[in-house]
């Protein structure tokens, strides 16, 4: 939008780009100081307790000192990418459309160690970030190959966590 602008004016402007004029005047409004310290919190308590809800989360809250209602707490939880982890129902049925992969140890007798290996990458999450962890593993012997940590997602721990499995 150019507000200087002499041969077009704003509303013609606002036309061409088939924008409302009152979105273009709207300034949306910042977090409040409260607002932060709640979800600053909240961030605190969902680190301890990631199986809270809303509810339960807003009990916390108050029980902390601060005056929050279940709609304020959900607003919040939203705004901050947050949601209770819990198990939920129907984990094993695929989307529609979703490609399922051949299982290709079906027919293959895993009878001795060194057969067959697996790896995997997880993340864990600590009070001042992420780091993650692969880890290589004897499926005959459910035996931890090797394992690295690295506070970044990057390829080469995990191609040092394979060489130092193929040393073993």
């Amino acid at each position: 939008m150019e507000r200087e602008n002499k041969r077009l004016s704003i509303r013609r402007q606002c036309e061409l780009l088939a924008l409302n004029r009152s979105s273009l005047y709207y300034e949306r409004a910042g977090l409040s100081e409260e607002e932060q310290r709640i979800l600053e919190e909240m961030d605190k308590i969902y680190l301890d307790f990631p199986s809270y809800g809303s509810p339960r989360m807003g009990r916390e809250l108050r029980r902390r000192g601060y005056r929050v209602g279940r709609l304020r707490v959900r607003k919040l939880m939203r705004l901050l990418g947050v949601e209770a982890i819990y198990p939920r129902k129907r984990l094993n049925i695929p989307a529609t459309g979703h490609q399922i992969y051949p299982y290709l140890l079906r027919e293959v007798e895993i009878d001795r160690p060194n057969k067959v290996w697996a790896a995997d990458i997880t993340y864990i999450r600590l009070k001042c970030g992420f780091v993650y962890l692969v880890a290589v593993m004897d499926v005959f012997s459910r035996y931890i190959i090797s394992c690295r940590l690295a506070n970044t997602l990057e390829p080469g721990f995990c191609c040092e966590a394979l060489k130092e499995a193929l040393e073993s």
